[in-house]
């Protein structure tokens, strides 16, 4: 992953050197005291110094902090800012030296910390570990954070943790949501996570109903809904009381064949142990629910679709569920109210957003039947995009489904 972390770091280099430049100005409380007052002399240099970094002259800026050091070796900002320049350079030795001055001077600067342990990490020092943990605890600025979250959980990656990468990776995702780096080091982090407990799994009990289980897992990722199902029975075989394997075998039976008569009662025998099993639940009675709407039972349907609600209001199945039901009923305004719930659960529902747009029309709400038909369109061309994109990495899996969306409670 070391690769990630060269590529991640050079492309902030720059905006980490700003970063900092704009943070390194030291309140006189936080300056030992002899510093509180600078002398004219010294206060003039700092200044030079300070007007020579705004207009990017490293070099007068240099000579001008090196002045100040003359006056006062050990005078925090001069110390801090030529730290800075030296790690813009590529200097770590040189700004591993500034910033132990710094901290000697004024310890609770967390900044400096920060870039210290960044330079520790790239000389091989041991006392690196730990000096990024600390300052990644104690960092509150987001971009410098990231910099130091990243060095750390490139760290435990290269010894091979990666419980505690991933810990680590947790907290980035929650900085920088849509990152694509550090989304890259997540899905290869969580990969081989899952990859070593299905080859401990395998290991340890090969024959199992959680193996047959994952097996069938894998086998639906890949649109193998038929060797899927078979794995899922064997499970049972093996363990008839494991908990969720009823609800998975018949969401995959009605997944497989929807409208098969023998399909629908097997899947309809499943769901009732799962309910024996697991107890009920809202996902359990929206697949009740679909079952009887593809029956025509109407009534029943509605029925499930209710208790699934009140059993979890947020339900976006539950909620596009009543919706269906609700249009056939001849009431618009009421599915409305419950296509909007369905999209504020999962705003990208593409079937939500386009069915709330058919009920518009109905409803002559023109704008939003406008707003609704363009996100449904948004959204399904980036889901075909991402199926197209998930078809490359496994030509065998089910191709993607262009046809429109269709009632399916």
């Amino acid at each position: 992953m070391s690769e990630f972390l060269n590529h991640f770091l050079t492309a902030r280099t720059v905006g980490l050197c700003l970063l900092v430049w704009s943070c390194i100005a030291i309140p006189a409380s936080s300056l030992p005291a002899q510093q509180a007052s600078p002398s004219p002399e010294l206060a003039a240099d700092l200044q030079r110094a300070e007007a020579a970094l705004k207009s990017n002259d490293q070099a007068t800026a240099t000579e001008q902090f090196r002045a100040a050091l003359k006056l006062d070796p050990a005078n925090v900002e001069a110390h801090a800012n030529l730290g800075v320049m030296a790690f813009f350079h590529g200097d770590c030795t040189a700004a591993e030296q500034e910033f132990h001055s710094v901290l000697s001077a004024a310890p609770s600067l967390t900044k400096a910390q920060a870039l210290l342990a960044i330079c520790e990490r790239r000389l091989g020092q041991p006392s690196a570990e730990a000096d990024l943990e600390g300052s990644f605890a104690k960092l509150d600025d987001a971009k410098l954070r990231t910099d130091v979250g990243i060095e750390l959980a490139d760290l435990y990656y290269q010894r091979g943790e990666l419980e505690r990468t991933a810990s680590v990776l947790h907290t980035l995702l929650d900085l920088n949501p849509d990152n694509v780096d550090i989304l890259f080091f997540v899905q290869r982090v969580y990969s081989e996570l899952a990859d070593n407990t299905l080859n401990k799994l395998a290991v340890l009990d090969p024959s199992s109903a959680r193996m047959e289980q994952l097996i069938a897992e894998r086998l639906i990722n890949a649109g193998n809904l038929k060797d899927a199902t078979d794995h899922y029975r064997k499970a049972l075989q093996i363990n008839p009381r494991l908990p969720g394997m009823h609800f998975e075998l018949a969401e995959a039976l009605m997944e497989s064949s929807p409208n098969d008569a023998n399909i629908q009662k097997e899947a309809q025998s499943e769901l009732d142990a799962a309910v024996k099993v697991d107890g009920d639940s809202s996902k359990v009675e929206c697949e009740f629910g679909r079952i009887a709407f593809l029956q025509s039972n109407t009534d029943q349907a509605f029925a499930h679709y209710r208790h699934a609600y009140e059993l979890n209001p947020k339900d976006a199945q539950a909620q596009m569920g009543l919706a269906d039901l609700l249009k056939m009923q001849n009431k618009p305004e009421e599915a409305a109210t419950y296509l909007r719930m369905a999209i504020a659960s999962d705003p990208f529902n593409a079937e939500a957003h386009y069915k709330l747009s058919q009920v518009d029309r109905q409803l002559h709400l023109e704008d939003e039947q406008k707003k609704e038909l363009k996100l449904f369109l948004d959204i399904r061309a980036t889901k075909d995009k991402i199926k197209l994109l998930y078809r490359q990495m496994n030509p065998q899996a089910t191709a993607p489904d262009d046809t429109p969306p269709v009632v399916k409670p």
